[in-house]
């Protein structure tokens, strides 16, 4: 390792390890933690016209302001990983809290006021980073959704095929609810909450005395067997997501700073052996030694 390479690493070790030691501290979390909770609390205030009208100034101001600061607040976490970088982008929230950072600086966003409210709306999704909790929810529905998509692809067909059924029996007494397939939905929909069972129930006996099996067996299925289904699915991904965090906050991401310095010390006590070593061989013996891996 050349005398150049060799002060470029202790540079960025030394670098990394001053800014690993400011956004790790508790502090920093709690400022971050307010700004989120301050731009979410600007964002609510624009809704009101009287109040946007009146400080529309401040308001763009105070915006600008939050701006600024998430940006540092990235800005030191990607210099936190200088002498590992590659560590910053296998981080999901990383990548979401960049990304979200970023997107306030592309023309095409900041021209569009649409996207740019749903923008700062997405900030708030930050505040996960910093409880645990609502970090694991957030997981745990992410982790649900293929389990969600069958659960909703099994209760379409049902739907559907309910709906035919009421369409063929009660189109003509009740065409309101059962006029057509796409009443018939909307109607069975809402009966799925039970909303409104007993007004359908006693319709459907004027109809004819089997309506009560249809509806009962409809209760059974819609909600009671797959509502139960979801909240299993749900359960099921939250547990996935407590074991993930529980993993996560065992193994040790990264070494401490003291074994930081440890390391970065003993790297550079064998390179000064090594070069004296070096200039005791003949030139043609000589070779370049190869860098060590990052820890």
């Amino acid at each position: 390792m050349t005398d150049v390479a060799a002060e470029r690493l202790s540079a960025r070790e030394t670098l990394a390890r001053h800014c690993r030691d400011l956004t790790e501290r508790r502090w920093f979390a709690v400022t971050v933690f307010t700004l989120i909770l301050v731009n979410a609390g600007l964002l609510g205030l624009e809704t009101y016209s009287g109040v946007a009208a009146e400080w529309h100034h401040w308001l763009r101001l105070a915006e600008h302001l939050c701006v600024a600061a998430f940006t540092v607040e990235i800005l030191l976490r990607l210099a936190a990983h200088a002498d590992r970088p590659a560590d910053f982008f296998r981080d999901p929230w990383n990548l979401f809290d960049l990304l979200v950072v970023v997107s306030a600086f592309l023309p095409l966003v900041r021209e569009n006021t649409t996207v740019l409210r749903l923008l700062r709306l997405a900030r708030v999704l930050r505040t996960a980073r910093f409880l645990p909790q609502l970090r694991i929810i957030m997981v745990a529905v992410v982790r649900s959704l293929p389990g969600t998509l069958s659960f909703l692809l099994v209760g379409a067909l049902l739907l559907y095929v309910y709906a035919m059924i009421g369409w063929v029996f009660f189109a003509r007494a009740d065409p309101e609810h059962y006029g057509s397939i796409g009443r018939a939905v909307l109607t069975l929909f809402l009966l799925m909450t039970l909303d409104g069972i007993g007004d359908a129930v006693h319709a459907g006996l004027e109809v004819s005395r089997w309506s009560i099996v249809y509806y009962a067996s409809y209760v059974l299925l819609a909600s009671f067997v797959l509502v139960n289904v979801l909240i299993g699915v749900v359960i099921t991904s939250l547990d996935e997501a407590r074991d993930m965090e529980r993993t996560h906050q065992r193994a040790p991401t990264q070494p401490s700073s003291a074994l930081r310095d440890r390391i970065a010390t003993a790297r550079r006590a064998l390179d000064d052996l090594e070069r004296e070593l070096d200039l005791g061989r003949p030139p043609e013996s000589r070779r370049p030694r190869q860098e060590p891996p990052l820890v």
